[in-house]
């Protein structure tokens, strides 16, 4: 019984003392943000690289998640003779959940470890000090860069998930299962709402994608300098980012349309 308190304990310490850690790296990248806006090329160059590269694996996957929406919403709809709000079922489900929880995850999965490998690199072999040496700030010429790309290309991607996914669901429901086209897009239209569920499924995306780069550059720069640990990091990266995916999506949601 004490050795379980006292491991309890000592992973207690461990998790405060490494959220104390993330929190002081956090705000040194934001005070160097300043820097990074006006040298926006550098966040340009991110942005190419953590987003436009992700951009094959989010339309691929959105276009499949649609059409897989449309074939199980239409199989339930159809035995309450609700067909005709297949469109309302499928734009929803994205707009306000799959969209930005989806397109997270696969951010996750690709940029995040990217981006801890990347820097987890520069660490081990020493271009962080040797940009310390030449006075030039770590904070404002690599990680602030990356945080601000991250920030910005993650919602542009959920956008891009959710309206091939509607696209898919549209291919699958009128050309496969012969719902009227027109029944499909008017009943979209008039659930599917600005405020309350596209500028939600938006806010997400963009927590995630802030926490998302968050985890992702703090791993590669708290990483052991080594081969082993920059895989450690790279591991840790992707399954501490997909955890806070899942968890804020609920936290949001239930903010969002309880309150």
């Amino acid at each position: 019984m004490f050795n379980a308190a006292r491991s309890m304990g000592e992973w207690t310490l461990a998790v405060l003392e490494t959220l104390g850690r993330a929190s002081v790296f956090l705000a040194q990248t934001l005070l160097g943000m300043g820097a990074a806006v006006r040298r926006f090329s550098l966040v340009i160059k991110q942005v190419y690289a953590s987003g436009v590269r992700t951009l094959s694996i989010v339309l691929v996957s959105g276009l499949f998640v649609g059409m897989v929406l449309a074939l199980q919403g239409y199989n339930t709809l159809v035995q309450f003779g609700a067909e005709e709000s297949l469109g309302v079922v499928v734009a929803l489900t994205l707009v306000r959940e799959l969209g930005p929880v989806v397109a997270g995850l696969l951010f996750a999965g690709r940029a995040g470890s990217a981006l801890t490998a990347e820097i987890g690199l520069m660490k081990s072999t020493e271009q962080l000090s040797g940009l310390e040496m030449m006075a030039v700030d770590p904070f404002q010429r690599i990680f602030a860069p990356r945080l601000l790309a991250g920030f910005l290309a993650l919602p542009m991607l959920a956008a891009m998930f959710t309206a091939v996914g509607v696209l898919g669901g549209h291919l699958v429901a009128v050309d496969l299962l012969s719902v009227d086209a027109g029944v499909f897009w008017s009943r979209m239209q008039g659930a599917v709402g600005f405020y309350t569920d596209v500028l939600s499924g938006l806010l997400k995306a963009v927590v995630f994608g802030f926490v998302v780069t968050w985890i992702a550059i703090f791993e590669g720069w708290d990483c052991v300098p080594t081969p082993e640990g920059v895989a450690n990091a790279t591991t840790r990266t992707v399954v501490k980012s997909s955890l806070a995916v899942l968890g804020l999506d609920f936290v949001m949601t239930a903010v969002m349309f309880t309150v």
